[in-house]
């Protein structure tokens, strides 16, 4: 009998407004711009011992703009862009769903949508995570609120996407208005060398 590996933890990460910068319904590569910061972030992180996973609402394959695929051709780039930069993400779960505006098996209330937790737990499932021992980085308090429900030990809001309020920024554990302000709270040993 095989022994059980003790349990990992994570540094999840929103895509849009984390990522790359916010465009409704971003799926062309001509488009997607990488926020300042993130090649940073995630290689702290990942000095750090985290394992990087992206967890993302994608409403626009509900709505039809673009289809399931389009979103993994894209996916399968910028993991490539990060493996380039010496990064590895682990994994990317998204929720194709929409309760009100999508179609055909598209148009659902899931379990996935943030800022409902299963894309987390799934992950967790997966990879043998310990979320107790993991963060969130999101631009959104739907992002907050899904890591909060999945019991992570921190939930980090940043001001890079969406527009954030007060009461946003206080319903996080920690509130930074860049990726670099982030990466020197979280992770202020580690040297960057870029």
């Amino acid at each position: 009998m095989r022994a059980q590996s003790s349990p990992k933890k994570s540094f999840f990460l929103d895509r849009d407004g984390v990522i790359n910068v916010e465009k409704d319904y971003l799926h062309r590569i001509e488009d997607f711009e990488f926020i300042d910061g993130i090649f940073e972030l995630c290689r702290a992180a990942e000095e750090s011992g985290y394992s990087l996973i992206i967890v993302t609402n994608q409403s626009g394959i509900a709505r039809g703009y673009y289809t399931e695929q389009q979103f993994i051709d894209l996916m399968s780039w910028m993991k490539e862009v990060f493996a380039n930069c010496g990064i590895t993400i682990a994994d990317v779960f998204f929720c194709p769903h929409h309760p009100i505006h999508g179609t055909g098996l598209y148009r659902a209330d899931c379990a996935c949508r943030k800022p409902k937790p299963k894309m987390l737990i799934d992950a967790a499932t997966k990879h043998n995570l310990d979320l107790s021992e993991s963060i969130l980085v999101g631009d959104k308090s739907s992002d907050i609120k899904a890591g909060q429900a999945a019991g992570l030990k921190t939930t980090a809001l940043v001001g890079t996407g969406h527009r954030v309020s007060e009461a946003d920024k206080k319903g996080a554990d920690i509130y930074a208005s860049s990726l670099l302000e982030l990466k020197t709270i979280l992770f202020p040993a580690t040297i960057c060398t870029d």
